[in-house]
């Protein structure tokens, strides 16, 4: 049977509809799992003792906002079940490491009684790396081969100091990228110089220990649509953010919110 010109086209229309409609059934895909909400907050550690604008009672308020499932925190994991049960026992925190944080001695740990998170110890910190690169340090620092290199490094961290123009204690410009990428300006001669010097202390490899261990511990609530909070020294937030940012597992949320 022949087709004439009109039968034709209306023919070739068809059929580009059907095949439009099956292909695009085809595409739509099943939901994935649900995300992991995320937030990086950066703390202040004994600074808030003496801030107003991030004190214990704002670094508070803001967890208590964020309503995390997981903490996530600067305590090394051979140490935080230690941490827990001293607290849990008598109501205080006799794990030296940990005793050093006001943020989790008087914040983190006694919210645990009232919210209902899991408290992680994700630092990749030990007193040998701590001991060793005190050391290192003091010992570039006395070594007048090393001056150049201590001074580019002095000079940053005061740079660094000025250009935050009194907002080193605002929890809203810390949680902006201007802030990480002036601490990551004033870290850079600190890194670049001192890296080789001082091995699993240096800036890239403590950073790095860290965030493998935050890391591990969202891989292992993947898929769970849990809210997780990491809480660290600001300094280490811009290097939480990058080790995170391929994830396609989490939501970044925006910590600012928490504080506004």
């Amino acid at each position: 049977m022949s087709l004439d010109r009109r039968s034709f086209v209306a023919l070739g229309f068809a059929v580009t509809i059907a095949l439009s409609g099956a292909l695009g059934c085809a595409a739509i895909a099943e939901p994935g799992p649900p995300k992991t909400k995320l937030y990086v907050m950066g703390v202040l550690h004994s600074t808030h003792l003496e801030s107003e604008s991030y004190s214990l009672e704002v670094l508070e308020a803001a967890i208590c906002k964020a309503a995390p499932d997981v903490i996530m925190t600067e305590i090394p994991p051979d140490r935080i079940d230690r941490a827990i049960s001293s607290f849990q026992e008598t109501g205080r925190i006799d794990e030296p490491r940990t005793q050093v944080f006001p943020e989790y001695t008087e914040v983190v740990f006694p919210l645990s009684r009232e919210m209902e998170f899991q408290i992680l110890g994700t630092a990749g910190w030990t007193r040998e790396i701590a001991d060793n690169r005190r050391a290192a340090l003091q010992g570039i620092q006395n070594n007048p081969a090393r001056a150049q290199e201590w001074a580019e490094h002095s000079a940053a961290t005061r740079k660094f100091g000025r250009d935050l123009q009194g907002r080193g204690r605002d929890p809203l410009f810390i949680h902006t990228p201007e802030y990480d990428a002036l601490v990551k300006a004033g870290r850079t001669p600190y890194q670049d110089n001192f890296d080789a010097d001082l091995g699993p202390g240096g800036w890239t490899q403590i950073n790095k220990a860290h965030t493998d261990l935050i890391n591990a511990e969202l891989d292992q609530i993947s898929g769970q649509g849990l809210t997780a909070l990491v809480t660290f020294g600001s300094a280490h937030k811009y290097k939480i953010l990058e080790s995170v940012e391929g994830r396609d597992d989490i939501e970044l949320l925006d910590t600012r919110g928490l504080f506004e």
